[in-house]
């Protein structure tokens, strides 16, 4: 495969799954390491990628630009899996939970129907429904109400009333982005709100984000990294995240 070829493929990928790893690439392409670095370099002077550690992802849109669910999910489907299969090995039967909407947290949600005794707070539709399909009946659900967003959270004062005399073991948040300056963060105003509304009802904050998270910045910030108990991620930060109480590696 001539260079031209290998980087319209490269390109391809990061404009459907909205990043690449190396690694990946140099198995899935049969070309060295050094090889793919070279490719993204070349993208990356174009303005068609911005290389991050590890890999690449596609270039930043706005900062209130909100893709819609399907879209989200079609992006870095294996990772998003490996995420949900460890956050639910931290969840007990009979324990309370909620689940803040996004396309991880639904697999999430996917991973859970079958623990037994289990209550479910969230502001995610697609959340709700995975249970309302799959779940057993000694679950309990409580969706929150709101207004509707593109990525199907419900957000809003609604939404913040309703969680605001609710208590819950653990909080599983997916996020827009992250960055040590910046903390979580979200393109959705409301969304802000609703998840800090979330967060002030758990008493322990885990935080799912594969590593195309890293440097996407929102609009509005929802807390400092300094208060995630648990961040669960798929590489290593490419930034010191020792304040962090915990960072759990998924490869």
């Amino acid at each position: 495969m001539l260079a031209p070829q290998r980087q319209q493929a490269i390109l391809a990928q990061v404009r459907r799954s909205g990043g690449v790893r190396v690694a990946d690439l140099v198995a899935e392409l049969g070309v060295s390491d050094m090889t793919i670095r070279r490719d993204l370099e070349v993208l990356a002077e174009r303005g068609l990628v911005v290389k991050v550690h590890g890999g690449a992802t596609a270039p930043p849109s706005g900062v209130a630009d909100e893709p819609g669910f399907a879209a989200k999910a079609e992006r870095q489907r294996t990772e998003k899996a490996k995420l949900a299969e460890a956050a639910a090995a931290h969840v007990a039967p009979g324990s309370a939970v909620a689940l803040s909407a996004g396309t991880t947290t639904v697999r999430l949600a996917q991973a859970l129907v079958e623990v037994p005794g289990l209550t479910v707070v969230t502001n995610s539709i697609p959340v709700a429904d995975v249970f309302y399909r799959a779940g057993r009946p000694d679950q309990t659900v409580v969706l929150t109400g709101g207004t509707r967003t593109p990525s199907d959270a419900l957000v809003g004062p609604i939404a913040v009333a309703s969680l605001r005399d609710l208590h819950v073991d653990q909080l599983f948040l997916g996020v827009h982005g992250l960055s040590v300056e910046a903390g979580l963060t979200t393109p959705n105003l409301l969304e802000a709100e609703t998840n800090r509304a979330l967060i002030a009802a758990t008493r322990r904050l885990v935080v799912l984000a594969d590593h195309t998270k890293w440097d996407t910045l929102g609009i509005a910030s929802i807390v400092p990294l300094s208060a995630v108990d648990l961040l669960i991620t798929d590489a290593e930060p490419p930034v010191d995240v020792s304040e962090l109480t915990v960072v759990e590696i998924t490869p």
